[in-house]
């Protein structure tokens, strides 16, 4: 029956902190730290660049979209709260009415990631996946992950049953670096979820508690087994890497190798590969400098620390990352897409290996929040609420003609 509803539907329809935004640069380093070369990323005028633009509507705070395998369906979340999802093809819309979560909304907080489960179909839809903020004791707050039965019985609604807390945040004070995407290997056997330092810094360092790192579950939200750290027991056995800052995009390449982008502080933005219980170096080692003024250590040879793949002088504030698989643009395929918030720009980082080796930033001129790949291959872009208010705009980006 709740196949049948899915069907229904279908065929019914057819954050962030503020840094200084300038030219970025790409600094590749070797494996294990070092500085390498600079990688200039050239500038693009919009007018220049290789896609066209289309605006497709625009929505209250979008912070995160995903579109429901087999369709042209994307979901998009509301920082606010909400969920709704527009047809692509047909421009119809459509919202989940009920059984959302309640959410600690504010700062950087709010309702975050959107990830359905691995092997949903349209015949057999399994569950959705949500990550969002909630309130703690004592003024605390933290990032929590669930997954509930999305059932569509309506062309332009949907309701989630049965949503269940699988993952929670340690609770610390502040709104901010709660970082909480979402990513299925490519096996679908574990879950993947970024967990920020929440401000704090010493934390990222410290594997008594599970902030600063990107975190290896099963999809029920259980410490993989298999983790580096598991026989530590406690949060240390969720830990799949630590030493990390604001983690706001995470994806796997072609070749299963596994990436994030991440916010440095002031400066040093960076792109990660993720190594199984590697240590990125926040707050020891950063290409970046404290917002007072103060320096960092660069990561350097066998300072203990894996040095990005490339990073951000001055900061383009990576929301999102996408490593592109589609046919649309051969040229990106296997590259890695950045979108930029203070940054106002769309990166195009080349990876070759697990090696940055050149990057393009196009200036859209509006802050860039989120970036997916539709069916087709077509990109999808959301702006952040910061240059409209409480609306962004949905973009397709397709090949110029």
């Amino acid at each position: 029956m709740r196949h049948l509803s899915v069907l229904a539907l279908l065929f019914a329809t057819s954050a962030c902190e503020e840094v200084p935004a300038g030219e970025g640069a790409a600094r590749a380093a070797p494996e294990g730290g070092g500085a390498g070369p600079v990688l200039r990323g050239a500038k693009v005028a919009l007018a220049d660049a290789p896609f066209a633009v289309e605006e497709l509507g625009n929505f209250d705070e979008p912070w995160a979209a995903a579109f429901m395998p087999g369709t042209p369906l994307l979901f998009i979340t509301s920082k606010r709260g909400g969920i709704v999802f527009k047809d692509v093809v047909s421009g119809r819309l459509g919202s989940v009415q009920s059984g959302l979560p309640d959410i600690a909304y504010g700062g950087q907080g709010g309702l975050g990631d959107i990830a359905f489960s691995p092997g949903f179909e349209v015949e057999n839809p399994g569950r959705l996946y949500l990550s969002w903020v909630e309130s703690g004791a004592d003024g605390t707050r933290g990032a929590v992950v669930g997954r509930g039965m999305l059932l569509c019985e309506e062309a332009d609604s949907c309701r989630l049953e049965g949503l269940e807390v699988l993952w929670r945040q340690d609770k610390t004070g502040g709104s901010g670096h709660y970082s909480h995407r979402l990513h299925f290997s490519p096996d679908g056997q574990h879950l993947f979820v970024t967990s920020g330092d929440r401000q704090k810094q010493d934390p990222a360092q410290d594997l008594s508690n599970n902030l600063g790192a990107v975190l290896r579950l099963t999809p029920d939200g259980k410490a993989a087994p298999d983790n580096p750290f598991a026989d530590r027991g406690g949060s240390a056995a969720q830990v799949w890497s630590y030493g990390h800052r604001n983690l706001l995009g995470i994806d796997s390449d072609g070749e299963g190798r596994l990436w994030v982008s991440e916010m440095g502080p002031r400066h040093g933005d960076e792109l990660n590969l993720v190594e199984k219980g590697a240590n990125y170096g926040w707050p020891e080692a950063s290409y970046g400098d404290n917002y007072n003024g103060s320096p960092i250590p660069d990561h350097a040879p066998g300072d203990g620390y894996v040095g990005p793949a490339a990073t951000w002088v001055p900061a383009t504030s990576p929301a999102s990352l996408l490593i592109y698989k589609g046919a649309m643009f051969p040229d990106w395929r296997g590259d890695a897409i950045v979108p930029g918030l203070s940054g106002k720009e769309l990166n195009v980082v080349s990876l070759e290996g697990g090696r940055a080796t050149a990057m393009t930033s196009y200036a859209f001129g509006m802050r860039l929040r989120e970036v997916v790949a539709g069916p087709d291959g077509a990109l999808y872009i959301l702006e952040d609420q910061g240059s409209r208010g409480g609306d962004g705009t949905l973009m397709r980006l397709v090949p110029k003609s």
